[in-house]
């Protein structure tokens, strides 16, 4: 751990918490926003921060692009690595981990019958992205089954190797799933497919932030996280992280002039756009590092899990993963009565209607309610989105108690 860590620098105390919490944000008060997980939330001070390189850019946009631009991005990559391990010649920006991802998936070297392979709680805009990258090579896409509620990390492990074969050039993870908020144990699933000869692309788009993360220890030969989610920077803060054996051939999916010049030249420059998110990054780990850093992620975890309890008492169902696989983030999970994503769309559209803010959807004939935990939420936001899951008729037996 570096000395530039959040962890490190973390006050024992939050400085406040809960619904007092909203003060730091500009989010609306008459809504409750459990629904960090999806868009995340920029406190008010990294907002102007955002705005302070914004003005600075339209004074001289020559003048910063040609001569502040270049220094100023490796500053930020140099924050990354601080935080997030590696060198800052390893850490590249783009707008959010789905860029990520197809740069990657553009630049491995493919031949007809190849496979991708990943996960049944892949992401979606992920999915569909390895599978038209796969048609257009002539490869394919295979997914290894992995129940909606997992018991254990060997489970995941297990069906994930099992899966693989002598045709996958490349195994991809999430870090944490999306609808279903488990938090994978990627260094293992990374080690079981190194030891099958495949390179694995870890989907971190919710950890940074969100749980410890040194990603060279995680063994992955990339490795994708967005710092807009869990680490308050503004939206289009993407970060990726490759493996010096494979910086080489790894290049944006838009290739502009630094494309020759090599891995970070060609990341750092694809043309002109607002990089003040990429700027941002120092003053999000400052946030971040404010509002409690490694405390606030063990508060956010304890409320999470506390929350699906209070959620799961009320309705029932299942929740998705064992504590011990749990972030800042639940999902309780139900039997689909007819379309599962039909069912989410409808109970995430009534609780919004009574102003709270969820994510919901199917998976596998399942019906997901997410729930995130962030610094400004109480115990009683939970207990209020209890309430109305059950007056739109959500409930379903305990099944299971993890």
């Amino acid at each position: 751990m570096n000395s530039r860590s959040p962890s490190v620098n973390s006050p024992d105390i939050l400085p406040v918490e809960g619904c007092a919490a909203l003060g730091a944000f500009t989010l609306a008060p008459e809504l409750i926003h459990l629904n960090h997980g999806s868009y995340g939330a920029v406190p008010k001070t990294v907002q102007a921060e955002q705005e302070r390189w914004r003005a600075a850019i339209e004074r001289d946009p020559t003048g910063f692009f040609q001569n502040v631009y270049p220094a100023a991005v490796r500053q930020s990559a140099h924050v990354a690595a601080m935080s997030f391990g590696g060198k800052a010649s390893d850490w590249v920006f783009c707008e959010n981990a789905t860029a990520a991802v197809n740069s990657v998936l553009a630049s491995l070297p493919l031949r007809p019958g190849d496979e991708f392979l990943t996960t049944s709680h892949a992401y979606g805009a992920v999915l569909k992205a390895m599978r038209l990258w796969a048609q257009r090579k002539g490869a394919t896409v295979r997914m290894a089954e992995i129940p909606v509620v997992v018991e254990c990390g060997d489970q995941v492990v297990d069906a994930i190797a099992s899966s693989l074969t002598g045709r996958t050039r490349l195994l991809v993870i999430d870090h944490i799933t999306s609808p279903t908020a488990i938090v994978f144990p990627v260094a293992s699933i990374v080690a079981a497919a190194h030891e099958a000869g495949v390179p694995v692309f870890v989907d971190g788009a919710h950890a940074p932030g969100h749980v410890p993360l040194d990603v060279p220890s995680i063994g992955a030969d990339w490795y994708t996280g967005n710092a807009h989610k869990w680490f308050f920077a503004p939206r289009g803060c993407g970060l990726l992280w490759t493996a010096p054996k494979w910086q080489d051939i790894t290049r944006p999916a838009v290739l502009s002039h630094g494309t020759e010049q090599g891995y970070t030249e060609a990341f750092d420059w694809i043309g002109t756009r607002d990089v003040s998110p990429w700027l941002c990054l120092d003053a999000a780990w400052e946030a971040f590092a404010r509002l409690g850093g490694n405390t606030l992620r063990t508060r956010n975890q304890l409320l999470a899990t506390e929350a699906a309890k209070v959620l799961q008492e009320a309705v029932g169902g299942e929740i998705a993963a064992p504590s011990g696989m749990q972030g800042a983030m639940a999902s309780l999970c139900f039997r689909a009565k007819s379309d599962a994503a039909e069912e989410g769309l409808r109970i995430r559209e009534a609780l919004r209607a009574s102003g709270t803010v969820i994510a919901a959807g199917g998976l596998a004939g399942h019906v997901y309610v997410r729930v995130s935990a962030q610094i400004y939420n109480e115990l009683s936001d939970y207990r209020r989105c209890a309430a109305m899951l059950r007056e739109c008729g959500v409930s379903q037996p305990v099944v299971q108690v993890l």
